[in-house]
């Protein structure tokens, strides 16, 4: 009898800690909100384009990339996110970033910290992948097509790539972190949802306009709305 009164308390102890624990999870849903943010890009300062020496090694030639009067979206190319105590980071992913067509093909990464890039030559010469960004120093060497070199990103932050025989390759691998990140949609919209209540900083970041950021604050079942207005540099003088 002993047994099983014991046994009955051991059982009326975990359903008890097991309800509290389902009440805590759906408190923590409820007490979660929304931002709404929407992205637009202005015509900003200019400055000289500064270039990398280039190196030449044996390969065959690739021609660069035609250029066209198509305007790029650069929108495609600013990358939000948010930053703050108590967020959750987001699950390490494993990506890849192609070497082709002398280009680094996407040329805006995001990936959450911890997650892991791939960086495979298409090209039928060498390339160089290298970064000197405090978020990630880094330098893969000279390797030819087919070839692939991995580096794990372990530090938040922005890491800018590029290729010792290519001045013109450029690319930007936002470490992000928290697990709430993305890209604005072609209206300029990005919506975050399931934030906890609290008091954060959201940022956008873009290749050649750099940091935006602004301090928010999400309520409870709720929703803020937010705009980001990156100023973009004059390409034509550049």
């Amino acid at each position: 009898m002993l047994i099983l009164f014991l046994a009955d308390k051991l059982t009326e102890r975990h359903m008890t800690r097991s309800i509290a624990f389902i009440w805590l999870l759906l408190a923590s849903s409820l007490d979660a909100g929304e931002i709404h943010s929407h992205v637009t890009i202005t015509p900003g300062l200019t400055k000289k384009r500064v270039t990398l020496p280039a190196y030449q090694l044996r390969g065959a030639l690739v021609k660069s990339p035609a250029q066209t009067s198509t305007s790029v979206d650069e929108l495609s190319r600013v990358a939000v996110y948010l930053e703050g105590p108590g967020l959750s980071v987001g699950k390490p992913l494993h990506l890849e970033m192609k070497q082709h067509n002398r280009q680094f093909e996407p040329d805006i990464l995001l990936v959450p910290v911890g997650s892991a890039v791939s960086f495979p030559n298409a090209d039928p010469i060498f390339h160089n992948v290298f970064s000197l960004s405090q978020a990630k120093a880094f330098d893969l060497g000279y390797y030819p097509l087919g070839q692939s070199r991995t580096l794990q990103f372990d530090k938040p932050g922005i890491a800018q790539v590029y290729c010792h025989l290519h001045p013109n390759m450029t690319a930007g691998i936002v470490v992000v972190p928290s697990a709430w990140y993305g890209q604005p949609e072609s209206d300029g919209n990005l919506v975050f949802s399931e934030v906890p209540t609290g008091d954060y900083r959201i940022v956008a970041w873009h290749r050649s306009a750099g940091f935006l950021g602004t301090r928010i604050h999400v309520p409870e079942n709720g929703s803020v709305d937010i705009e980001l207005s990156l100023p973009l540099l004059d390409k034509k003088r550049e």
